[in-house]
This record gives C-alpha cells, sequence and structure tokens, in this order.
C-alpha cells in the first residue's frame, strides 16, 4: 500500500504541525491546515486519503466542514479529534458520517489503528483518491 495521505485540520498551528510529524515518522504524508474553508481549498486541489478534523475552530467549525466533505467526496474517512469531550458534538459527527471521534490529546499508537482502520474500510468499499 503507498503512504496514506492525510489531511490535518486544527485551527492551532502548533498542534496540527506536531502531529504532522509525528504521523510522517509513521511512514504517512501528512498535510496540515489550519481552518475549515483552508481544508475545503486543499481538498478541491488535492487528493486525501483521510481528513483528521478539529471540532472547535473560529469560523466555519469542524461539523460544518465534515458536511461539506460528506457531499463533495463522500469516500473520504474522517476522523474527528476534539479537545473538548462533547456528547452533543461526537453524536452529531457520527451522524454526519465521521469514522471516529478520538479526544485530544491523542494517543498516537490509538490514532494509529483508528487510520489504519478507516484506510481498510475505506478500501473495501473502493477506496477515496
Amino acid at each position: 500500500m503507498d503512504a496514506a495521505r492525510i489531511l490535518i485540520v486544527d485551527d492551532e498551528r502548533d498542534a496540527g504541525d506536531i502531529l504532522c510529524l509525528r504521523l510522517a515518522r509513521r511512514g504517512m504524508l501528512p498535510h496540515s491546515v489550519a481552518s475549515g474553508q483552508a481544508a475545503l481549498d486543499w481538498l478541491a486541489d488535492n487528493s486525501a486519503d483521510l481528513v483528521l478534523l478539529d471540532i472547535k475552530m473560529p469560523g466555519m467549525d469542524g461539523l460544518e466542514v465534515l458536511d461539506y466533505i460528506r457531499r463533495l467526496y463522500p469516500q473520504l474517512p474522517v476522523i474527528i479529534l476534539s479537545g473538548h469531550a462533547n456528547m452533543g458534538d461526537a453524536a452529531k459527527g457520527m451522524e454526519l458520517g465521521a469514522f471516529f471521534y478520538l479526544l485530544k490529546p491523542v494517543n498516537l499508537e490509538e490514532l494509529c489503528y483508528k487510520i489504519e482502520d478507516a484506510l481498510h474500510l475505506a478500501d473495501l468499499r473502493g477506496g477515496t483518491g
């Protein structure tokens, strides 16, 4: 399997950059953007295998971004990462089609397993690309 192309969407630039470095060390090809609109713009010009999406962001929040992703790229897996334990957001995210919901700070091992699971399921369904 080729290296997974992961889009990280987090308004906390340091958090996105650190996660980028950690995933790159695991052989993935991560790219980080700092807003929902930047994520949609990036996806319009680039291909991703999976999106890691923060919920609480200024402007367009993660749930709005997820809604757009589901409509524009229905096969693209999305894992929600949130620093806020809000079961309402988690439920809404899953209802909108997120693959999974993890709390930050995220355990890298757990995140990698969830990424692997999501990519495997997407592959079984016919890919994301």
